[in-house]
C-alpha cells in the first residue's frame, strides 16, 4: 500500500503513475544499464527518457547512456556499446551528501585531524 501511494504522489521514487503509463502506451524500452535504470524512447524515437531505479539522481546515468538520451550518438549502448579505453574507469553516481561521500582527513565528517599551519599565515588585525 504504502509503495502504491508513493508511487501516485512521488516522482523522486523512480517515476509517478503517469510516467509508467506513458511508457507502458508510448514508450518501447530500448535497455537497461547496469544501475537497473530503464531506458525509453517513443516509436520514431523522437522523444527518449529513463525510470530511475531506486530515487530518482540524474548521475546514476551512465555516460554511454547519457549521449544516447541526449541525442549525441544515434544507436543506444545495447545497438552499438562504445569502445572503452583502458584507462577509464566505472561509472559511479555523485555519492555528495551520503555516507559514501568524500570526505578529506582533517574534515568535520571525516577521519583524522587537519595538518597544522606552516607557519606562512599570518592573521589578520585591525588597527
Amino acid at each position: 500500500m504504502l509503495r502504491l501511494l508513493s508511487l501516485m504522489f512521488t516522482w523522486w521514487n523512480g517515476a509517478t503513475v503517469g510516467t509508467y503509463l506513458n511508457s507502458w502506451f508510448r514508450g518501447h524500452l530500448v535497455g537497461e544499464d547496469v544501475f537497473g535504470n530503464r531506458y525509453y524512447q517513443t516509436t520514431g524515437g523522437k522523444r527518449r527518457w529513463v525510470i530511475y531505479k531506486g530515487i530518482a539522481e540524474a548521475s546514476k546515468v551512465p555516460p554511454e547512456w547519457h549521449g544516447w538520451l541526449h541525442y549525441t550518438v544515434a544507436e543506444p549502448p545495447t545497438v552499438a556499446p562504445p569502445l572503452v579505453k583502458p584507462w577509464e574507469r566505472e561509472h559511479e553516481p555523485n555519492w555528495t551528501g551520503t555516507a559514501m561521500a568524500y570526505r578529506p582527513p582533517g574534515s568535520l565528517l571525516g577521519p583524522g585531524t587537519r595538518h597544522h599551519a606552516t607557519g606562512d599565515y599570518e592573521a589578520w588585525r585591525p588597527e
